[in-house]
């Protein structure tokens, strides 16, 4: 904190060089000068103060801007719960944490084979890294390789999923968690190289996963895996730029029923003009880190792998891999 205050300091003050203006050469060398002469100097001088003053006004809004921001933030990368609950709407404003997953404290255990049924609530995925995976075939072998493309994220700080919820059990001795509700998808953009732009809908809808191994414990080390369910990027109702959609809108673009006749042109406009609301599957591989058995508390990484964006039917999906953090916590099912 010293630090950064420090640098900030240091920073604008060397930044007030750009606002002192250096006498004019001009005057110095007048050898008599006029009555009006010191009439102007006192006025330069007074804007010069005038600036001088601004400029402190600035330097101290700054600094207390700088100290509102960086004080509720934590040493550690990591927050918990408690620290969050503690904070008002003034120091989580503006600041990321309301886009960020809490993390759970401790190595502990939960056994959930006894106690009566369990769900896991607050459930919370926040993505850290998207890859965009992409097929290349080699020119001299002629094997195709799939490749990680890096992206840059376009979306706000608004694609973190949250509060979802659904029991969890034992079931044929492994432990299940089934994702049943919350906010579990939300629209993303990322984008490729210079100009390429991915759409996608992250998620984890009905999300369902087993651990990797027999038990009734949960504890870290602990892996599971599964499937969920990718919705389409788009709905029936909406309506490309052309006014053509999957329930309702124009069948054609205008201006483009000359192409089809029926022998020629069909087969490269079908997909544009054939609006399909189509819904995959993705797979996600989860391990859990720390668990805090007096809250029930648990967390953990991920990777998931998902199809992007269609276009409605008329585009090829691409595979988008995610990696990011958990949060959950487990308590007793109420009835």
């Amino acid at each position: 904190m010293k630090l950064l205050v420090g640098s900030v300091l240091v920073s604008l003050c060397l930044s007030t060089h750009a606002f002192v203006l250096p006498r004019p050469q001009g005057a110095l060398r007048a050898s008599s000068p006029s009555r009006a002469e010191p009439l102007r100097m006192s006025a330069d001088q007074q804007e010069g103060d005038n600036q001088l003053s601004r400029l402190i006004g600035g330097m101290l809004g700054l600094l207390g801007g700088a100290a509102l921001l960086v004080g509720p933030v934590p040493d550690a990368e990591a927050i918990s719960k408690d620290y969050v609950k503690s904070l008002t709407y003034e120091q989580v404003k503006g600041t990321g944490l309301a886009n960020r997953c809490t993390a759970a404290e401790g190595t502990g255990s939960i056994s959930i084979s006894s106690g009566g049924p369990y769900e896991m609530v607050d459930f919370c995925m926040e993505p850290k890294e998207f890859t965009v995976l992409e097929q290349r075939t080699q020119k001299r072998t002629g094997k195709v390789d799939k490749i990680g493309l890096p992206t840059k994220l376009t979306t706000r700080q608004t694609y973190t999923l949250d509060y979802m919820s659904g029991p969890i059990e034992v079931k044929d001795g492994k432990i299940t968690w089934q994702e049943t509700d919350g906010i579990d998808f939300a629209p993303t953009t990322v984008q490729v190289g210079a100009a390429e732009r991915v759409p996608f809908l992250f998620t984890a809808k009905d999300m369902k996963v087993s651990a990797d191994k027999n038990g009734a414990t949960i504890s870290p080390g602990l892996g599971l895996g599964g499937e969920f369910r990718v919705p389409g990027y788009r709905t029936g109702l909406f309506l490309d730029p052309k006014g053509r959609g999957g329930t309702t809108g124009y069948d054609m673009a205008v201006a483009l029923p000359g192409l089809q006749s029926g022998e020629e042109g069909d087969e490269e406009l079908f997909k544009e003009n054939n609006k399909l609301y189509q819904s995959t599957t993705g797979n996600i591989e989860m391990e859990i880190q720390n668990v805090n058995p007096q809250t029930g508390e648990v967390s953990g990484v991920f990777v998931s792998q998902q199809k992007s964006d269609t276009d409605l039917g008329a585009k090829e999906p691409k595979d988008i891999l995610i990696k990011g953090a958990f949060y959950g916590r487990i308590q007793a099912k109420s009835s």
